[in-house]
């Protein structure tokens, strides 16, 4: 059961009242639910039990060094794509042996690191990454253990910007070229191939696209003839954002990936994000005035898209809930707007809600995955605070950037 709901008409998390925060701490703010980060990590690691996968979480999701350490605690390695993230994650506590480094344009500077900070695996995107990876290896005297990365030209259904698996996409090698990469592997003295990695989007709510990666996988691996010892099958699990979405049912993905392992005899390794941390968290704002329009009313909030990119990045849709229900309807139309000089800088539009007022209170939902990690100081406007919920104690694992360090930088 999730932690974020209504007790008679008031919206909690967990055991305090967003409107009592929402009088104590200057918003906007993301607040997050501890309790649901945990539930929602078990019961992602409950449904692959049987194939005893290692979860390295989508740092790029919420590289929030507090959170990090919850997922620790967990278990949970990291998946990164930047140097920065890799040294969040290993701040964090979590152990190197459980980072793997994905992404299609790492530095030297970010290749050298990962190779002294001993990762779990890099995965490689070109075969000029892994000349440049051998080299760098060769350096420093090390032999790297690498993975690599196939586009399985899969469509999953997914919004354009977020499809990754597809032939026209930068990421990953072609079947055919994998296979000639795999078989030169002799000419890198320095590198060691671990691992075979695909990922093919996100927020992909059908199991349909996962099972015939797995059908390329098996394909590329007879092909092959390598005794891979982990396969990579990324993320990309989709949450429900909207009423008629329908809920992806990993049971019969988890059975066809547990008689994958025994075939194969290798580990698994998952890189979900949203999954994990989506639906924990919202973001709090004002409503800071009331605009009629020609035909509609506009609700603007003190929260823009700087604070949260997703609807105008990706056209996402996000509910927007009143802190505090009423029965009473509004007149016509509704749109919640942001206060960023961009047509862009909006959020949802309703035919019917509920009776608002200027300086009442609303809350963003699901906005814990690219929520925070994609927020900007775009319009020189400073980051906001982070908090999170565990039960009746609230921490600020983020404090609002300062204005005044802001603009001296």
């Amino acid at each position: 059961m999730s932690n974020i709901r209504y007790k008679k008409n008031n919206l909690f998390v967990e055991n305090i009242s967003v409107k009592k925060l929402a009088s104590q701490i200057v918003t906007p703010f993301y607040l997050y639910s501890e309790g649901n980060i945990v539930e929602n990590y078990k019961s992602f690691l409950n449904n692959f039990k049987r194939s005893n996968p290692l979860i390295c979480f989508s740092v790029k999701a919420n590289s929030n060094i507090q959170i990090l350490k919850i997922l620790k605690k967990l278990g949970s390695g990291a998946d990164v794509v930047s140097g920065g993230e890799l040294l969040k994650a290993i701040k964090s506590g979590i152990k190197p042996s459980k980072i793997v480094f994905s992404g299609v344009g790492k530095t030297e500077d970010e290749i050298r690191l990962a190779i002294k900070k001993n990762i779990l695996l890099i995965n490689v995107e070109s075969e000029n990454e892994a000349i440049l990876i051998n080299k760098i290896s060769g350096q420093l005297k090390k032999r790297t253990s690498i993975g690599v990365r196939l586009n399985p030209d899969i469509n999953a259904p997914t919004h354009k910007k977020i499809s990754t698996g597809k032939a026209e996409d930068k990421f990953g090698l072609s079947k055919t070229n994998l296979i000639s990469f795999c078989l030169k592997m002799n000419k890198f003295d320095n590198l060691r191939l671990d691992a075979i990695s695909v990922h093919i989007g996100s927020q992909i709510l059908n199991e349909n696209p996962f099972k015939k990666t797995l059908k390329v996988l098996d394909e590329i691996i007879k092909k092959t003839k390598i005794k891979f010892k982990f396969v990579d099958l990324g993320g990309g699990f989709g949450i429900t954002y909207k009423k008629n979405d329908q809920k992806l049912n990993l049971k019969n993905y988890s059975k066809l990936v547990e008689k994958f392992k025994k075939k194969y005899n290798c580990n698994i390794i998952f890189e979900p994000g949203r999954a994990i941390i989506g639906n924990t968290a919202l973001l709090v704002a004002k409503v800071q005035y009331l605009k009629k329009g020609s035909n509609k009313t506009f609700a603007i909030l003190n929260a823009g898209m700087n604070d949260f990119m997703r609807t105008a990045l990706y056209d996402a849709v996000h509910n927007i809930l009143p802190v505090i229900k009423n029965s009473k309807k509004n007149n016509g139309p509704l749109e919640f707007v942001g206060p960023i000089c961009e047509t862009t800088c909006k959020f949802i539009k309703y035919k019917k809600y509920q009776k608002i007022n200027q300086s009442d209170h609303v809350a963003i939902a699901d906005v814990g995955a690219y929520g925070a990690s994609l927020s900007s100081n775009y319009n020189t406007k400073p980051l906001i605070a982070e908090i999170i919920i565990n039960k009746s104690k609230k921490r600020i694992i983020r404090k609002k950037q300062n204005l005044k360090n802001l603009i001296n930088q």
